[in-house]
């Protein structure tokens, strides 16, 4: 049985650490992607991704490519919108990132921080009924950012539990409308 890479379209047999990583070195070996490669590699049609670009929630591609933190972003606001407001989502990528276009005022990257969340559902069998399960998951992870003082770490176990309930919420809500339609 095969299971997506959160956020994306793409088909793994299963998720590993660190297989997000090797994945995306692949993906941007020669550069960036198309429009039309997010879109395909998102689900995502490429009009929204445009409108997100437009409302400041992406950056702007360069010359026509999007980099491994742009994508890293539209997966992350992707995986998240089936359970969050976009209004929220743009105020997680604020905390997160700070002044769009500036990375030296970012918490951590868009592309660090949907490495760490894949290797976190790699590494932790979570249980989402237990808050502490969650809790010392996301703890744990936030921990592994060596250069971060505790502040730091707090907030990103904050925004890694928000990822981590949004992102189960929506994998319930998509079992739900796939038992829906066997009704029908």
């Amino acid at each position: 049985m095969s299971t997506t890479f959160p956020g994306t379209t793409i088909e793994v047999l299963e998720i590993q650490k660190s297989s997000s990583r090797k994945l995306f070195d692949g993906i941007f070996a020669t550069g960036g992607l198309t429009l039309s490669q997010v879109s395909l590699m998102t689900g995502i049609e490429p009009y929204a991704i445009q409108n997100w670009v437009k409302r400041g929630f992406v950056g702007s591609p360069k010359k026509r490519l999007y980099s491994r933190n742009q994508f890293s972003r539209i997966v992350i606001i992707n995986m998240l919108r089936e359970a969050l407001q976009i209004e929220k989502i743009c105020d997680l990528i604020r905390i997160i990132s700070g002044v769009l276009d500036d990375e030296s005022d970012d918490l951590i990257s868009a592309d660090e921080l949907y490495h760490r969340y894949v290797d976190l559902l790699a590494e932790h069998k979570i249980d989402f009924n237990d808050k502490s399960s969650i809790t010392e998951a996301a703890d744990r992870t936030a921990r592994e950012f060596t250069d971060s003082d505790a502040q730091t770490q707090k907030k990103l176990s904050s925004i890694l539990q928000i990822i981590l309930y949004a992102h189960a919420a929506s994998q319930l809500r998509k079992k739900a409308d796939d038992i829906f339609a066997t009704l029908k």
